[in-house]
């Protein structure tokens, strides 16, 4: 993949032969495989009567039927001047960027937001020409009113091109990392805006951080907007802290119950 070599995995059928990892996905209600061009293996696994010939119609209607509905057959070819004027059209714009705005998620808040004036405003991890049109934008946080700190969860750098799009490894934050974040959040009112691609382990930040807000891809300005009160958020979820990474590697394994009480029991403020 990418012009890299990137083998088949099993995952957990090492033991079965192509054949019968092929069968036992079809058992299980799989209607294709994607990105193999191997239609001998299904060819012999009805041959041999594993596989029935209806089985195989079961998925080939179920496929049918998405292309007859999307109109694949009446209508194959993309109209080049209905795509042209359909793409990026500002009526679409308009209400993906709503609901960017709508799409934040405050997991708590003491108090902090939403923010008020023109204050003196330190931030990392979001732009400080975007941050620009909503404070006086400050090199220093000692010299801030307040800051405001944007995160990605962690995860381990894996080889290659195309497995570094997958990202996995410890979800805890790197000690320097986190020794910093946590300065930051002693030095400054700060509200800190994650991106949860995935669990992180962060109580420390949870408990110090003057409001805490979960946030999907949000471009700066709709998050900025969001914490002046311009637009308010409607994410709701609950949110629990993953319990720290170290006992969970030092056991080989991450405990299956959640905490009692949940970091952000409500997802909303």
């Amino acid at each position: 993949m990418l012009g890299e070599p990137f083998p088949a995995r099993a995952w957990g059928a090492e033991h079965l032969t192509v054949a019968q990892r092929a069968a036992k996905a079809l058992d299980v209600g799989s209607d294709q495989f994607g990105g193999e061009q191997c239609p001998e293996v299904i060819v012999e696994l009805v041959r041999s009567g594993r596989v029935t010939e209806e089985r195989v119609d079961e998925s080939v209607r179920r496929l049918l039927r998405e292309k007859f509905t999307l109109g694949l057959f009446e209508n194959p070819y993309v109209d080049p001047d209905r795509a042209e004027e359909t793409v990026g059209a500002g009526e679409f714009t308009a209400l993906g960027e709503a609901a960017r705005r709508r799409s934040p998620t405050v997991l708590t808040n003491h108090g902090l937001l939403p923010l008020e004036g023109r204050p003196n405003l330190y931030v990392r991890g979001i732009s400080e020409q975007v941050a620009a049109a909503y404070g006086n934008v400050v090199a220093d946080p000692v010299d801030a009113d307040l800051a405001v700190l944007r995160l990605r969860t962690p995860h381990e750098e894996r080889p290659g091109l195309f497995e570094s799009f997958f990202h996995s490894g410890s979800p805890a934050f790197p000690e320097d990392e986190l020794k910093e974040i946590l300065r930051l959040l002693d030095a400054v009112p700060t509200p800190v805006c994650v991106i949860p691609e995935r669990p992180a382990v962060r109580p420390e930040i949870a408990a110090k951080a003057a409001a805490l807000v979960a946030d999907y891809g949000a471009s700066d300005t709709a998050l900025l907007d969001v914490a002046f009160g311009r637009h308010g958020p409607r994410g709701d979820c609950r949110s629990n802290c993953r319990a720290p990474w170290r006992r969970s590697r030092r056991h080989g394994w991450t405990p299956p119950t959640t905490p009692k009480t949940p970091c952000s029991p409500t997802g909303t403020d």
